[in-house]
């Protein structure tokens, strides 16, 4: 069975007007995203719309849709393939036209950096059905503790917590913004808001930031998407 996920994470993060949110819509569901699916390399992909974010601008903060293209590595947007559909869009991409209409937009190309490897499970798994994704940066001097506690302690500990199918974290390969990216899968809306998830904080000593004072997150970052399509 072919692979569902590996090393590479494509998000792309978009805001557009209201009168251009049915085209953008249809086009993402009839067009673009079965488009990008036919490329080699891009092997799965959902998409998502915001249901929360611990930003206290959460509105303003978050935007309202995310794409997320699970990639066998991140320099699969570099293949001639990939640039091939970058160079000749489609009359209708022409039309959506969405880094010009958009109001915001976000694409960042990662590349995984925990775990290590893609195991057969992670390799098989399904776009979840609720995404929690954060941006962060961390200054250079406390990199690799932040990353060592990271991995082993913080999102270890958020991992057994129940709904919560895993977590995966990142690095920026292309794109703007933080260095570091973190996406837990969920099985529902609410497991970061359960007394389990609470208590897996407190077991790993309090909050990432109240640990980490100089960690900085993106605007609207972490923020909840809840799954609303995939082919």
């Amino acid at each position: 069975m072919a692979d569902k996920k590996g090393r590479g994470l494509f998000l792309v993060w978009a805001d557009v007007p209201a009168d251009m949110e049915e085209d953008f819509n249809r086009w993402y569901n009839e067009e673009h995203m079965a488009e990008l699916l036919a490329i080699p390399g891009v092997l799965s992909a959902a998409r998502y719309e915001i249901v929360h974010s611990d930003d206290p601008t959460a509105g303003s903060g978050s935007p309202r849709y995310l794409s997320a293209y699970e990639l066998s590595n991140p320099e699969v947007r570099d293949t001639p393939e990939y640039q091939e559909h970058l160079i000749r869009p489609t009359e209708w991409s022409q039309r959506v036209n969405l880094r010009e209409r958009a109001t915001r937009v976000i694409q960042n190309n990662y590349r995984m950096i925990h775990p290590a490897g893609v195991s057969p499970e992670m390799a098989q798994g399904d776009m979840a059905p609720v995404l929690q994704v954060g941006r962060m940066t961390i200054p250079e001097d406390q990199e690799a503790q932040w990353n060592e506690f990271y991995n082993n302690v913080y999102g270890a500990n958020y991992a057994k917590v129940p709904g919560c199918i895993g977590f995966r974290r990142y690095e920026l390969y292309q794109g703007h913004g933080p260095k570091y990216g973190v996406v837990y899968e969920f099985e529902h809306e609410k497991v970061s808001q359960t007394q389990e998830w609470f208590a897996a904080r407190a077991k790993s000593g309090g909050g990432l930031g109240d640990q980490y004072p100089r960690m900085t997150h993106d605007e609207g970052s972490p923020g909840v998407y809840r799954k609303i399509f995939q082919l």
